[in-house]
């Protein structure tokens, strides 16, 4: 590959299944002229999406990574499809194997319509009452519980060939506002980040985490610059991530 495609191949494009064939058109220029690596699908139906993944598939050079937002299941993103419970739901349940059964049933139905990775599972600690985007997506307050309910779904997943993502790193459970709209700010320090935040990641690290999905916040204690999302930070992902955590 030209440096330029080994550059496409580290993007991953918006997918629909419930769009019209512009957008079908749309994206297969996507693949075939700029040499995407990657397909992340946000709405439509599972057959659709299985359908048009075999086409994006035939239709380019090196096999696309297909990705789904599929914390509760793929009903979280497609139609007619089998909805499991919020995490904090699962937060409740004693016997952790029943997560890592859910986890390989989720594996399955990703496998069953072409995708490869699912952005699952969260990791957050829920530690905000007043949090607008985590709240009843997290396993629970408890950094240690978290994390051995987050390595079931995991391992669910991964040991039936469906890659995992621990979100949202380095902890978006102490937020009063959504990263989606603004920048939250983080004001810990890194001695009880390293005890709450970071716990649930550093363990899912340790028994094979497949990979991670950075957070837009602002942690004055991890990178001082002014307004920097933890998203482009260097002290964040190559000092920390990469480096300290290994990963």
């Amino acid at each position: 590959m030209s440096p330029e495609e080994r550059i496409s191949q580290l993007l991953m494009v918006a997918a629909y299944s419930n769009k019209d064939e512009s957008h079908t058109r749309y994206i297969s220029n996507l693949i075939q002229n700029y040499k995407i690596g990657g397909l992340m699908f946000l709405q439509g139906g599972p057959v659709r999406q299985a359908k048009l993944t075999n086409y994006y598939q035939s239709v380019s050079e090196t096999p696309l990574m297909i990705a789904l937002d599929a914390e509760w299941g793929v009903a979280m993103r497609l139609d007619s499809s089998i909805r499991f419970p919020w995490q904090m739901t699962l937060g409740s349940i004693q016997d952790e194997k029943l997560i890592y059964q859910m986890g390989e049933e989720v594996a399955r139905q990703c496998k069953l319509i072409g995708v490869n990775i699912n952005f699952a599972p969260v990791v957050d600690v829920n530690f905000n009452p007043d949090n607008p985007i985590i709240g009843n997506r997290s396993f629970g307050e408890d950094p240690i519980r978290v994390g051995e309910l987050g390595i079931q779904y995991m391992k669910g997943m991964q040991d039936h060939h469906v890659m995992a993502n621990a979100k949202h790193f380095p902890g978006h459970g102490d937020t009063e506002s959504d990263s989606h709209k603004s920048l939250p700010i983080i004001n810990h320090e890194l001695e009880r980040l390293n005890d709450t935040e970071l716990y649930p990641f550093r363990r899912l690290i340790e028994e094979g985490l497949g990979s991670m999905m950075i957070a837009h916040l602002f942690i004055p204690s991890l990178d001082s610059t002014p307004n920097q999302a933890s998203t482009l930070s260097k002290p964040i992902v190559t000092g920390l991530l990469k480096r300290e955590m290994g990963f």
